[in-house]
Formats: structure tokens, sequence, C-alpha cells
């Protein structure tokens, strides 16, 4: 499929986007099924909440991580995109990113499907607190921890083989125990977020998957249902997708250099 197939279904139409990982790698966030990404094994909700190891595991390698999201910046995808709400070229944009770069590139309205790494959530009050603050007890916790070597992994994560001398901080309203307030692998979208995307995908004139290898349903499960109403999918990323055999168009390409391309059809 060309540029031009992907125009041809794009132009004279609002587009409900749903953006992954590839939206993000151009920021320096790797991501986790891209072509040149090596395996990967992130920790599942299960995991995380069995024992105490595990949570002080977890954390110690999100605390040398959480650099690289603080240090990345939006894109050209996210400019773009922007540019494209404004001109009233959006009904909906869902990412499955949690690196708030959509709104930090001052998106409106953004569907955070997997939730915000930049937020905390206590799993035993509820509060809710920023990761900012967090990363501050932490550091003051685990002086010069955070400037450790090593290699960034996704989602701000990175890869420590040891980590029992990491100190974990608990929940300053109850003791409790915090997570970042994303949805892990093995953790299920709340239902309310679910049933809203659905109502986009039902209401919407295409459907536009940038960066995304549909690999979870958490986001294949949206280019299913549209394809069953009749909504006309197109989707740019690179490799394969879980999708592939639902679009009207597939573009193996890069999301930043398509959209550009697509900037004579921008309304």
């Amino acid at each position: 499929m060309s540029i031009d197939a992907v125009a041809d279904v794009l132009s004279d139409k609002r587009w409900l986007v749903l953006t992954g990982a590839g939206v993000s790698t151009d920021s320096g966030i790797p991501d986790y099924r891209g072509p040149d990404s090596p395996p990967r094994h992130p920790m599942t909700y299960q995991e995380f909440i069995a024992t105490p190891e595990a949570r002080q595991r977890y954390w110690a390698r999100a605390h040398v991580g959480w650099s690289s999201m603080t240090t990345a910046d939006p894109n050209t995808t996210h400019r773009l995109l922007v540019a494209r709400q404004q001109a009233g070229g959006l009904s909906g944009l869902i990412t499955q990113n949690v690196d708030g770069l959509h709104e930090r590139a001052g998106h409106r309205d953004v569907v955070d499907l997997h939730g915000r790494i930049d937020r905390v959530v206590c799993l035993d009050c509820g509060t809710r607190s920023p990761r900012q603050r967090l990363h501050e007890r932490l550091v003051t916790l685990n002086p010069g921890y955070a400037e450790r070597s090593a290699v960034i992994a996704p989602d701000g994560d990175a890869v420590l083989e040891e980590t029992s001398d990491f100190v974990v901080a608990s929940c300053e309203v109850c003791g409790g125990r915090l997570k970042p307030d994303v949805v892990f692998f093995g953790e299920s979208v709340a239902k309310p977020v679910v049933e809203h995307c659905f109502s986009l995908v039902e209401d919407a004139e295409v459907l536009l998957v940038l960066g995304s290898s549909l690999q979870v349903m958490s986001g294949l499960r949206f280019v299913r249902r549209a394809a069953k109403v009749g909504v006309p999918v197109v989707i740019v990323n690179r490799g394969t997708t879980r999708g592939d055999e639902l679009a009207t168009v597939k573009l193996e390409a890069g999301v930043a250099e398509t959209l550009t391309a697509l900037e004579p059809v921008r309304v």
C-alpha cells in the first residue's frame, strides 16, 4: 500500500486516532515490539502484588528509569496531531502510551487507555499522587541510586540485576503499597474507559492506528469493533500487526514521515 492509498481513505474525514509505542520512539522512549526491540519481560500485575521483593525490584528499576520519561519531549507526530485537532480534523485520540507526551504537546481530551506513568496510586486506600513527589522521596531514601548505569527499557523501566538494597516508599496517607497509575500486563482496563472508547469508534468516520502492533487486546478490540460496524481502518506501523487483515489500508512505514506526507490533506 502507498501513501496515496492512505490519503484516499483519510482525506475527507475526521480521524479517530489510536496511538501506540511507535509514536513515542522518536522521543527516545523504547518500545516493546518494534522491529529492532530485544525481548522484554515486564512485570505482571500478579507478580507486583505477590511479594514485597517483587515491588522492591520494580521500584528500583523504575526509579533509575524515571529520568528517561521526564526528559523525553513530544515529537513531530505529537505536534502534527495537535495541529490537526486544533483545525477540527480529529474526532478523538486514544493512546496506549503512558508517557503523557500527547498532553504535553497540547492535545486535549486524550483517552489514556493504560493510565499515566506520572501518577501513583495506593493499592490499599486508593489515594493518587504525583510520581515526581514519590521520586523525590525515593531519592532521599536511596541517595545516588538514580544515577546508576543501566539500559533503559520501555515505560521508564531500567535493566538492573541487583535491587535488594533498594528502600521502597509506602503511601503517605495509610502506609500501604504504591503502584504507578498504569495498567500492568495481566491487569484490565477499567470498563467505563473501554465503553467510552467503543462509543468513539462507533461514531467515527475512520479509525487511524499509528505505531501499534495491536498485540494486546486492549487496542485490538477497537479495530475489531470498527471493522464490525463498517468504520474504515487505516494502520500505519513498522512491522505486522494483529489487525492487518481487518485494515482497509495498511502502510508499513514510520508514523512521523507518514503524517508529514499527509500534510497537504490536513483540514
